[in-house]
C-alpha cells in the first residue's frame, strides 16, 4: 500500500484547469509586454515618417518657388510663372483624382469569404451543404 493517495479525477481536472489558467495568464502578460515594446517602436517610426512627410512637403513648396523663379529668368512675368506652376499642380491633382476613382471602382466585396462564413454555423452543427 502506498503512503500517498492516488489523485481523483476531479483533483486532476482541477489541477489541469489551474495550470492552464496560469499558462494563459502568463501568455497574456508576455503578449502585453511585447506589444508595449512594439507600440513604442511603431510610434517612434510613425513620428519619423510624419516628420519626413512634412520635410518632403517643404521641399515641394521650395522647389515650386524655384521653378517659378526659373521661369521668370526667361523674361516671363512672375505672376504668369507662378500661375504656370499652379496649373501644373492642378493638372497633377486632377489626374490623381481620376486614377484614384478608377481604383476605387475596382473594390468588390469578398464574396467567397462571405459564402464560406455563412457555412460555418452549419458545419459546427455537423451538417454539410
Amino acid at each position: 500500500m502506498s503512503t500517498q493517495e492516488d489523485p481523483t479525477i476531479g483533483r486532476l481536472v482541477a489541477d489541469a484547469s489551474r495550470d492552464i489558467s496560469a499558462l494563459v495568464q502568463a501568455e497574456i502578460q508576455l503578449a502585453k509586454s511585447e506589444l508595449r515594446v512594439s507600440a513604442k517602436a511603431g510610434g517612434i517610426g510613425a513620428g519619423m515618417i510624419a516628420v519626413a512627410g512634412f520635410l518632403g512637403l517643404m521641399i515641394i513648396i521650395l522647389l515650386s518657388f524655384s521653378f517659378a523663379y526659373f521661369l521668370t529668368m526667361t523674361g516671363l512675368h512672375p505672376a504668369w510663372a507662378f500661375l504656370i506652376v499652379s496649373g501644373a499642380y492642378l493638372l497633377l491633382a486632377v489626374l490623381l483624382i481620376l486614377v484614384g476613382i478608377k481604383a476605387l471602382k475596382k473594390i468588390r466585396a469578398p464574396q467567397r469569404t462571405i459564402d464560406t462564413a455563412k457555412e460555418i454555423p452549419a458545419a459546427l452543427k455537423g451538417k454539410t451543404s
